[in-house]
């Protein structure tokens, strides 16, 4: 019955198409996500860990000349979307990235509200980055906070919307894995706070080595950005600031290398 409908499927061929014009700008203006409440999902497996994460797709377009089975795909058997197929110039006028497997998604953003975030474990290990510009770094930080499987991402203060196509992109997916929030900086002090999560900032004044701190409890491993660091207001409210010992004649490292070497700390610290 799913496959049937797939087949028989709407077909686009023209650029000009009203929804085709939607989608680029909801591929290029964050305002237009953020109006419309959605965002583009490019590709097979981001489409289907977006299902995986519990995000509601409105539309899948495919084009049968990149993907020729596609009536055979899971996907297909999820009744509440709608599947349109388009033409190779179509899909080559919406598609982001050059090495494409055929199939996009519209998909319905959620709300990344602190009052909603809630912790299955009693020590919760949450990661934290303050105002982070660059989608590559937010994409990669989402890679290490799936890898090390944290409770949490929160961003404070964020520059660009998560659904921004170079985070979907850069973090592979991993946008929909995590447990993400945002947040001002003080709201999230105060959560972490309410909550007895201690904050461990990543600075390089009053810092303590963080192979001597203790991450068992619940913990917030705090980064900034890698030109100006941490505000003042993270670290006047930190318990503690940690630093990575640096051997060479820099005194600073990619953000997402940072929180990766002290996430994974953290982890064996508890038994991973």
């Amino acid at each position: 019955m799913y496959f049937y409908c797939v087949k028989e499927a709407k077909l686009i061929s023209s650029t000009q198409n009203p929804l085709i014009k939607k989608i680029v700008l909801l591929k290029e203006k964050s305002r237009e996500r953020k109006k419309t409440g959605l965002f583009v999902v490019e590709g097979q497996r981001e489409v289907e860990l977006a299902l995986k994460g519990g995000y509601s797709i409105d539309t899948i377009l495919y084009c049968t000349e990149i993907v020729s089975d596609f009536s055979q795909n899971p996907i297909c058997k999820n009744p509440n979307i709608q599947f349109i197929q388009v033409s190779r110039s179509v899909y080559e006028k919406v598609a982001y990235r050059e090495s494409t497997e055929g199939i996009l998604g519209l998909v319905k953003a959620k709300e990344h509200t602190l009052e909603n975030l809630q912790f299955k474990t009693k020590n919760p290990l949450i990661l934290v980055a303050e105002a982070p510009e660059k989608p590559g770094n937010i994409g990669a930080l989402l890679r290490t906070a799936d890898a090390a499987a944290v409770d949490a991402v929160l961003i404070a203060n964020p520059r660009t919307d998560l659904y921004n196509p170079n985070i979907i992109r850069s973090s592979v997916g991993c946008v929909f894995t995590n447990t993400i929030a945002t947040g001002t900086t003080s709201e999230i002090i105060s959560f972490l706070k309410e909550k007895d999560i201690k904050i461990f900032c990543a600075a390089l004044t009053a810092s303590k080595n963080y192979v001597e701190c203790d991450f068992s409890t619940g913990a917030a491993i705090v980064v900034g950005t890698e030109a100006t660091g941490l505000t003042e207001e993270w670290l006047q409210n930190s318990d503690q600031n940690i630093v990575i010992p640096m051997q060479g004649e820099i005194d600073s490292m990619n953000v997402s290398v940072s929180a990766a070497i002290l996430i994974f700390e953290a982890k064996r610290q508890r038994g991973f």
